[in-house]
């Protein structure tokens, strides 16, 4: 019996699952030098030191390092959680602990992707559900979370989870969504909680 999917901090026991969901992203073109996502960024900067068990390993460190605090000027710490069923990755969450200028722009707090053979099957809807329970229980208000203006899915995926539309910012829709901590009562929704 596999079992339900859930959050796990990084780890290398899904290893060849992640390795294929990486190369599911790559083949759609993901991991190019105007790719700003975190897959992004992670097949330009670790894809090549995967192959080997060493490299990974290391790869999983510094992703769980990305919590620490103090972190330099321009970086916020945030922790990453995979999305797994029982030693398939599905996908990855990332909740960043506070917002600086930029992420207020372009960014959020929340960054998600699930791999493409995964998709429409509700798990970015209940990842995003169970990081925002993280959220409140880190102490956190209500959340931000970006799209694309025209990305429906994801859209669909945070209004399910509570999301209110605060804004648009060019071609993003910026939306807050309440944690654990806050139901919507409390909160005001101006482009800002």
């Amino acid at each position: 019996m596999i079992g339900m999917p859930r959050l796990v901090l990084p780890t290398v026991a899904v290893r060849s699952s992640f390795l294929a969901a990486m190369a599911e992203f790559a083949a759609e073109g993901r991991g190019g030098h105007d790719d700003e996502s975190m897959i992004g960024r992670d097949l330009r900067a670790f894809a090549d030191s995967w192959h080997t068990a060493e490299g990974f390993a290391a790869y999983v460190e510094a992703l769980l390092r990305e919590r620490e605090t103090p972190r330099s000027a321009d970086l916020v710490p945030f922790t990453t959680w995979w999305w797994i069923e029982g030693e398939d990755f599905l996908g990855r969450i990332a909740l960043r602990h506070r917002l600086d200028d930029r992420l207020r722009e372009y960014g959020g707090h929340i960054g998600y992707d699930v791999r493409p053979s995964a998709r429409r099957r509700g798990h970015a809807t209940a990842m995003l559900r169970a990081v925002l329970e993280h959220a409140g229980a880190m102490g956190m208000g209500p959340v931000l979370l970006m799209c694309q203006s025209d990305n429906a899915a994801s859209r669909r995926v945070i209004e399910a989870n509570g999301g209110r539309l605060g804004d648009t910012v060019e071609d993003r829709l910026r939306f807050w969504l309440p944690t654990a901590k806050t139901g919507w009562e409390k909160v005001r929704v101006e482009g800002n909680p």
